[in-house]
């Protein structure tokens, strides 16, 4: 195995939306070279007063904390897209190299969905690394283009010694209920037709690859079985 492959995931719970019983989340991946790699930061500090759906609890920065780890050990940050509940506090990580898909750096310029953020996720460009559709980013850890939720949304696929594959879906498939090829149980699907093609690319992956976990972007029934920092999957 190289070096770099990738060898732990840790889920880190950093808010949520009571009213909906969602989870906020984050994920951070660990190499057997010592790479720290963040997927999503979360919620920012202060929430706008029309977010007030949203919830903080422990951010990213006590949750790494927790694992002893601070802003400035994080290596790289996977930015699977820019809504305010995975982009947060991006600006925290100063040391960090943004990976975002192009599509949707591109999109979020002129968006109004992404302004309110726009402090946060608009960093630097020799910061920021700009990929285009699928994406092995180093051993064990790939990107996978699944637009419909907003463009140039990106999942995550990561591969561990002794779990295997684990797919993380983001808001390709926030809710367990919508990863079928049949009817999707009722309020689940929610990211419309282009959104219901990357669902079944996702579901492609997981036949092709034989995938035996998948981590839904914030289903709390889920969320609430699964090993959570500081323990981790390996």
């Amino acid at each position: 195995m190289s070096q770099n492959a990738a060898q732990r995931l840790y889920l880190m719970q950093v808010g949520s939306m009571p009213e909906y019983e969602i989870p906020i989340v984050c994920y951070l991946v660990q190499t057997g070279d010592g790479q720290n790699i963040l997927i999503d930061t979360g919620l920012p500090e202060v929430l706008p007063e029309d977010e007030a759906d949203f919830v903080n609890g422990q951010d990213v920065i006590q949750q790494l904390a927790r694992l002893g780890l601070q802003p400035d050990d994080i290596q790289t940050v996977i930015s699977t897209h820019y809504d305010i509940d995975h982009a947060g506090r991006h600006a925290a990580f100063t040391k960090a190299q943004y990976v975002v898909q192009r599509a949707h750096h591109a999109d979020a310029a002129t968006n109004p969905r992404f302004a309110a953020l726009r402090s946060q996720w608009d960093q630097p460009l020799e910061r920021i690394r700009l990929v285009d559709g699928d994406t092995e980013l180093l051993p064990g850890l790939e990107l996978f283009e699944t637009s419909g939720h907003v463009p140039g949304h990106q999942s995550v696929l990561v591969r561990l010694p002794k779990t295997g594959a684990i797919l993380l879906t983001i808001d390709a498939v926030p809710f367990g209920g919508a990863f079928t090829r049949g009817e999707p149980e009722e309020g689940t699907d929610t990211n419309g037709e282009a959104g219901r093609a990357s669902m079944l690319k996702l579901l492609d992956l997981v036949d092709r690859e034989q995938i035996g976990l998948v981590i839904f972007g914030h289903d709390m029934a889920q969320w609430a079985g699964l090993k959570q920092a500081p323990d981790y999957y390996e």
